[in-house]
């Protein structure tokens, strides 16, 4: 039962390791959700910079005109 151990000691040891980073105020949501900050005009989905909207605006949303912040991009 040796795994037995080792798997306990696995979790016990990722447990400190998010309790430390919880305690830091390292919040993975948080950060991912501030990064997002481009949303699509027509299913509102967020997007994390222009080039990913246009690619998404031309393959989800084709028959829609695409709007005047990527026709630049």
């Amino acid at each position: 039962m040796a795994r037995g151990q080792q798997k306990i000691q696995s979790q016990q040891k990722n447990q400190k390791k998010a309790d430390a980073a919880r305690k830091a105020g390292i919040d993975q949501k948080a950060a991912a959700a501030k990064a997002l900050n481009h949303k699509c005009t027509v299913c509102l989905a967020m997007m994390p910079d222009p080039k990913t909207y246009k690619q998404h605006f031309e393959n989800k949303h084709p028959k829609s005109p695409l709007p005047s912040e990527l026709s630049d991009v």
